[in-house]
């Protein structure tokens, strides 16, 4: 049986972890494509199982974290500074060795019984930390079993998945390293990679795709009740499902990823819900990398946008009458999710939206779909995750039992991003924040696909 959220945590020693080498103080300006992201923070946590070694206390284990962390934000030293108003107002990276905040933590419950399904209760202000200062935030919490829940917040305006990922198994790797061995896998932070082109050259799709904030109309006031606000769940999909929907999503040979029959399911499941309540239409969006886009055609920049350090991300979107969502078929659904898709996945959207950027400076902007109004009837956004690297952050005492990325955006509009799962190959995992309705709905008729997160589940494997 899940705990429900009904264990205590006691937070014990709190302390700043920094850079183990002494770094010179300098400025890292954000790039263009950073300056699109508001400051939110992005939480995510990994759970291990109490390691059969004896000699492994919780205090070792967190000695083991905390030299490995100084070790790595030597290299991450981006994550160890703080981000500053600059002169017109602009957010900037002090790149200072400020430090971490690392927190040690005791929570009154077995990792068995987290309900794991429900992170609002089980994670949420317990589990991962709130970052107060800085750009990253650690948390340590060692539970009652023995077990060990590892968290870090961090400001979404410095780091996206693909960087935090990066990070993450560089931290581990410092874990498991017997020697000060160096990484593997060193960043770059050469913010030359994203500038402008000039002249700038500006396809007018992005004036739909991202707006200046000034733009925005002021927010409506919005008393949310307990049937409509949005909250978190975590689901798992079977690969044979997942199989299903793609199969469905393809039609007359055109081929269709996982992850665009996915998000037309879903798409149709907000659907029948936005009909209920009377909208015409609904918005998705998909977040796209263009890290291999913007090298494409140039080895060399090929090379150094794998280990950019950053926000390399674009949120296309589209917008779809209910009622055609609802009545046609998933594969007419998906070529839909395909198209919108096809505009962004491309060199010259990236270069395109870099000069975007650089012409409305130092205005900030926003990507439309983020800051959709209730009145324009539901929109959510679906992020691939599965680059999430569960299997690889092995500290040194075991792989993760489970791990997931913790997003309650802030949004108007929902966020949803499947992972692949730690227990069985070719399964997803899905943290969905959403509706409390439209997450009703989806359990409603689509329980077959979408399956609450259980450690039955996870242990189902072993």
């Amino acid at each position: 049986m899940g705990a429900k959220g009904d264990f205590t945590v006691k937070v014990g020693k709190k302390e700043v972890v920094a850079a183990m080498l002494p770094l010179q103080q300098h400025w890292l300006p954000l790039s263009n494509l950073d300056l699109l992201l508001p400051p939110v923070d992005v939480g995510v946590f990994f759970c291990y199982k109490k390691p059969a070694a004896a000699t492994l206390s919780f205090g070792s284990m967190v000695s083991v974290l905390k030299k490995a962390l100084a070790q790595a934000l030597v290299s991450y030293y981006a994550f160890a500074g703080e981000v500053v108003p600059n002169s017109v107002g602009e957010p900037e990276l002090l790149c200072n060795n400020r430090g971490v905040d690392f927190v040690e933590a005791y929570a009154d419950v077995e990792l068995q019984n987290l309900d794991l399904h429900n992170p609002d209760e089980s994670i949420e202000g317990k589990l991962v930390p709130k970052k107060k200062q800085g750009v990253l935030s650690v948390q340590a919490t060692e539970l009652s079993c023995g077990g060990l829940v590892v968290s870090c917040t961090f400001d979404h305006r410095v780091a996206d998945a693909y960087s935090a990922n990066m990070f993450l198994v560089s931290w581990a790797e410092m874990g498991r390293s017997k020697s000060n061995s160096s990484l593997s896998f060193v960043p770059s932070f050469r913010r030359s990679l994203l500038n402008p082109r000039r002249p700038g050259n500006i396809d007018p799709s992005l004036d739909e795709m991202y707006v200046p904030i000034s733009s925005l109309p002021p927010p409506k006031e919005h008393n949310p009740t307990p049937e409509d606000h949005l909250i978190s769940k975590i689901y798992y999909i079977t690969a044979e499902q997942l199989h299903e929907l793609q199969s469905r999503a393809c039609s007359n040979g055109h081929k269709r990823t996982k992850l665009e029959a996915f998000s037309a399911f879903l798409w149709k499941m907000v659907a029948l819900l936005a009909a209920k309540d009377n909208f015409q239409a609904t918005k998705m969006g998909i977040v796209v990398d263009g890290r291999v886009r913007l090298g494409e055609g140039d080895e060399e920049k090929a090379s150094l946008m794998k280990s950019y350090f950053g926000n390399v991300l674009s949120i296309p979107f589209g917008g779809q009458r209910v009622n055609e969502l609802i009545e046609k078929p998933l594969s007419w659904v998906a070529s839909q999710v395909h198209d919108f898709l096809d505009q962004a996945v491309t060199k010259e959207h990236f270069l395109g939206l870099i000069d975007w950027v650089e012409a409305h400076r130092p205005e900030p902007a926003l990507a439309k779909i983020y800051s959709n109004g209730s009145d324009d009837g539901p929109a959510f956004v679906v992020s691939s995750g599965q680059r999430f690297p569960v299997s690889k952050v092995n500290f040194g005492w075991g792989c993760p039992v489970f791990g997931s990325y913790h997003f309650p955006w802030g949004g108007d509009a929902g966020y949803v991003m499947p992972m692949p799962s730690p227990a069985k190959e070719g399964d997803w995992v899905v943290y969905m924040h959403l509706f409390k309705r439209q997450l009703d709905l989806i359990e409603t008729h689509a329980s077959h696909v979408f399956q609450p997160l259980t450690f039955d589940y996870l242990n189902s494997s072993n």
